[in-house]
């Protein structure tokens, strides 16, 4: 009797140690998948969150970004961030990109999943960096452009540098004030055309 009593107290503590580490393991989850810092947010207006492994937070000033990161922004709002100390990254009203890697000096890929963007490399150029959409991908080679609907229809623009647009199997390239469009998903992208100063200005005003 006395060793059945002894046997059911040892079982009831292995089950409660095994709840403990349970708990332990389901606390530090989150830690551990959002382990590496890429960025943080440095400037924020309206809402905005970023999502990972399931896991939403709503982001301020100075929030972290991490790899692995989907940031949204909320109707009406902005948000400017800082990757990699030399990458400044703006997203526009309703949009959603996630931070798929970033390297210090090495680049990086970002997936636009909706939504505009204005992203500004400086200093070292990057040696390779990426931006994925349901419309075109873009490699980057040091430069400041924007991506996103404007007047209706997706469009890239050169505010300094270079980028290599690819979509519906054709690659154009731009270079200083330079923009194509791109009518829909599947399509190549349009004519290289210089964009005149109202359209630059649009454009700007939708992620500032």
């Amino acid at each position: 009797m006395r060793g059945s009593n002894l046997r059911r107290v040892l079982d009831r503590r292995l089950l409660l140690q095994g709840f403990a580490l349970g708990a332990a393991v389901t606390a530090v989850r989150p830690v551990l998948a959002a382990e590496t810092v890429v960025g943080s947010v440095s400037e924020i207006t309206g809402d905005a969150v970023a999502e990972i492994d399931d896991q939403r937070r709503k982001l301020k000033r100075k929030s972290s970004i991490f790899l692995g990161d989907t940031l949204r922004t909320a109707a009406s709002s902005r948000l400017r961030a800082l990757l990699a100390r030399k990458t400044n990254l703006r997203l526009g009203a309703e949009t959603s990109i996630r931070i798929d890697r970033f390297i210090v000096e090495q680049g990086g890929e970002l997936v636009l999943d909706s939504g505009t963007l204005l992203l500004d490399t400086r200093g070292k150029l990057l040696n390779h960096l990426e931006v994925e959409s349901p419309f075109a991908l873009i490699a980057v080679r040091g430069t400041r452009f924007f991506a996103g609907p404007i007047d209706g229809i997706f469009g890239v623009f050169v505010a300094r540098g270079a980028v290599d647009v690819t979509a519906g199997g054709s690659t154009v390239r731009l270079s200083l004030g330079e923009g194509t469009d791109i009518a829909r998903a599947g399509a190549p992208p349009g004519p290289v055309k210089k964009w005149g100063a109202p359209k630059i200005a649009k454009a700007m005003a939708l992620v500032q």
